[in-house]
């Protein structure tokens, strides 16, 4: 099937929106509940709720006609919209609510249908089950709804003109007949219950919505046939209240009395036959639109595909209904529409607010991707957002917690899935948006010692012969820090599609090691080259790396540029992190123990630094590990005096570590010290003294063999050199 050709019906916005919306509008709520909300809460705060559930309703109308006019609309309605914008994910975790609540909706417009029949005061019908009426009207609708859609929605003109004929009865009024109050009035209740039973009653428009597969014109018929339908249905809300307050002032007839609208009217009858008309219309409309979603996931592969299947020219989804007739079924067990209103009160509210957001953040990331020719400022579908979040919350918050977590838990399923949608969404323009408003505000301020965590550029050679700096990356980062994976490549083999493929490497390699990272490939015609432009020139806004991390190399001849490329770091104020490669134990050699070493000299940010490093790979270790402090004490210092000071200060920093203080001894370079100190520790920090001025590279060299030489026996030692310009000592004393 080519694109522009469109299956289903080809309905235009009179037959194919606007009726099933405004019959899904007016119908059970208004005929049998609107007596019942004025007697609870009054004429003035029934209009309240009237038009908060309408503005509700309106704007959602509004971001539902941006929407439907920016995009090729296809069968499913919301679930469409939101899948499309959010991602499938999002499309899901509210697309099987949706159906749901289309399907536990006929079965609310169904117990509606025969609540009315067996209370209408009519002869033989007044003895029967409201249930087994329910299952039979149930099973008539389904049969009409299933064979042809057409059939269903042209025999609502009739039930429209039922419609109207019983408002112009009710307007017309009569001698109330045959009022009797209760021998005791029911005990009021409050404003956002009576909301939960009548928001049902708004929220027709999804009915519209979702016969989108089966509409010739969807982008012009959705925006006139949904914004019309709320515009009406809210014009006969507000007045009927009015009306019947006229006719009726006794709180406790209009709370018990279901039938009151049949007892003002002119003719009663014609109510009977406008609120049997209405709730069928509106179980046609919810069954019409309900298996349209579930042939939509269907077709998206998130249900069995055998419900995708559509059958004849028109596409009809008639495996799908059958899901939704089996649903609807069982809803009926429910008995009564006061329980069953709530539960389609939170599921239309989480739908409509995701929809009210889409729209919103559509329209202010204001991406080339959005021309809709029905623009709605962001600001009123986000005031939508608001107050459908806001009225599930007063309504019932461990609901909408419900609702919310069943919600998640299907984003989370589908995403655990890892589908693969065909199709382009919104979620990379709000990362971009997010991430642009970050680092807009970030922009300029200052290096906050609170806030601090290392912004990594960790190089790693290609092949990876060792996954020791990848380890360290993820250890101190968390996974929460920033964390670059780079490699320089020969200027020769730099070509985009190489770089790419190393790319995708090397984002391989970092996943497999649990490790999220940017990846970042660079051609130099040199590598220690490469990786100080790399240094210099790498980074976006205040997003740069402040902590450069590398392997030590093991040859003497690396030793010249890495202590250059050290010298280098510590003249723009990039700490440095060089890590060895962890010695191979043999098996029957005991391996080291769960602790990490800092040896702190005290004297510059080298030793608040590695703690702080340290820390952070403590907190990412799967199993426990202990921090211990050490320090070759200075001459003539007291170890026991450097040890009680040491204590202190972690105390003082509400730090858990262990102190260990070697006493000074003449005969033994502290290198040496430490290394015997630390041989059966799993890490080692040990801290780098900056470039002396005037200090030659080789000069410096020399100094870096000795510690790396010194400290070869030990399992892994880390070399730092703090020269960021932070007062890291500051993350203690506060």
């Amino acid at each position: 099937m080519k694109r522009d050709e469109r299956r289903g019906y080809g309905f235009g916005t009179f037959q194919g929106v606007f009726t099933p919306s405004i019959l899904t509008i007016i119908g059970v709520v208004m005929y049998l509940r609107f007596g019942w909300m004025l007697g609870h809460v009054g004429l003035a705060t029934s209009l309240v709720i009237v038009t908060i559930g309408s503005i509700i309703t309106f704007l959602t109308g509004l971001s539902i006609s941006a929407l439907a006019s920016n995009m090729r609309m296809e069968g499913g309605g919301a679930y469409y919209m939101l899948s499309r914008s959010f991602g499938a994910e999002a499309g899901v975790a509210l697309g099987i609510p949706l159906a749901l609540s289309q399907a536990i909706s006929v079965s609310f417009y169904v117990a509606g249908f025969a609540e009315a029949l067996v209370n209408s005061g009519l002869p033989v019908v007044g003895g029967w089950d409201p249930r087994i009426v329910g299952f039979t009207t149930l099973s008539v609708l389904a049969v009409v709804s299933t064979i042809s859609a057409n059939i269903a929605l042209k025999s609502q003109y009739f039930i429209m003109a039922a419609i109207a004929f019983s408002l112009v009865a009710f307007f017309m009024g009569g001698t109330p007949a045959n009022l009797v109050a209760p021998p005791e009035e029911p005990e009021s209740i409050g404003f956002w219950p009576v909301f939960a039973v009548f928001f049902p009653a708004v929220t027709g428009i999804l009915s519209g919505v979702g016969m989108s597969g089966d509409l010739r014109r969807p982008r012009k018929s959705i925006p006139r046939g949904t914004i019309a339908a709320v515009l009406t249905g809210y014009a006969v809300y507000m007045t009927v209240p009015i009306v019947l307050n006229r006719f009726v002032s006794d709180p406790a007839i209009l709370k018990t009395d279901s039938m009151i609208l049949a007892k003002c009217a002119r003719w009663s009858v014609a109510i009977l036959v406008g609120v049997w008309a209405a709730t069928l219309s509106s179980a046609v409309g919810s069954f019409l639109c309900a298996p349209r979603v579930c042939q939509a996931l269907a077709r998206d592969r998130i249900l069995p595909r055998l419900f995708g299947i559509g059958f004849g020219r028109t596409d009809d989804p008639r495996l799908a209904a059958m899901v939704c007739f089996a649903i609807a079924a069982a809803g009926l067990w429910f008995g009564d529409i006061n329980v069953i209103a709530p539960i389609l009160t939170m599921f239309n509210l989480s739908t409509y607010a995701l929809l009210n957001l889409s729209a919103g953040l559509e329209s202010a990331m204001g991406n080339p991707s959005w021309r809709p020719t029905f623009r709605v400022k962001a600001v009123f579908s986000l005031l939508g957002f608001a107050l459908c979040i806001g009225a599930m919350f007063m309504i019932s918050p461990g609901w909408t917690f419900a609702a919310l977590g069943c919600e998640a838990l299907l984003y989370w399923t589908v995403k655990r899935r890892a589908l693969r949608a065909r199709w382009g969404d919104m979620r990379t323009g709000l990362l971009v948006a997010l991430a642009r408003f970050a680092m807009v505000r970030l922009e300029g301020r200052d290096k906050d010692f609170r806030n601090w965590r290392p912004d990594v550029l960790a190089f790693v050679g290609l092949p990876i012969k060792s996954s020791e700096v990848v380890h360290l990356s993820r250890a101190i980062s968390g996974n929460r820090g920033m964390v670059t994976l780079a490699s320089v490549i020969p200027e020769a083999a730099g070509t985009p599609e190489r770089e790419q493929e190393l790319s995708v490497f090397l984002r391989n390699a970092a996943r497999k090691e649990g490790l999220n990272a940017l990846v970042r490939i660079h051609a130099a015609p040199d590598q220690w080259k490469g990786m100080k432009e790399l240094v210099r020139l790498y980074g976006f806004g205040p997003f740069v790396p402040d902590t450069i991390l590398l392997g030590v190399p093991a040859k003497d001849a690396q030793l010249g540029p890495i202590a250059e490329l050290t010298y280098f770091l510590s003249s723009r104020s990039r700490n440095a992190v060089l890590v060895r490669d962890r010695l191979d134990v043999a098996e029957d050699e005991p391996g080291p123990e769960r602790r990490i070493d800092i040896w702190w000299r005290g004297k510059n940010q080298n030793g608040p630094f590695m703690l702080a490093l340290a820390r952070l790979m403590e907190q990412e270790q799967s199993a426990r590990c202990r921090l211990r402090i050490c320090q070759v004490a200075e001459q003539g210092v007291d170890p026991g005096d450097a040890k009680r000071l040491l204590k202190a200060f972690l105390d003082e920093a509400r730090v858990e570590a262990d102190v260990f203080v070697k006493a000074y001894d003449p005969a033994t370079p502290p290198v040496d010290s430490l290394a015997k100190a630390s041989a059966d520790a799993e890490f080692a920090f040990i801290g780098l003294r900056s470039p002396g001025e005037g200090e030659s590279p080789t000069d410096y060299a020399d100094y870096f063999a000795t510690m790396r030489d010194a400290t070869a026996a030990l399992p892994c030692a880390i070399f730092a050199l703090a020269a960021e310009g932070v007062d890291f000592k500051r993350i203690y004393r506060e």
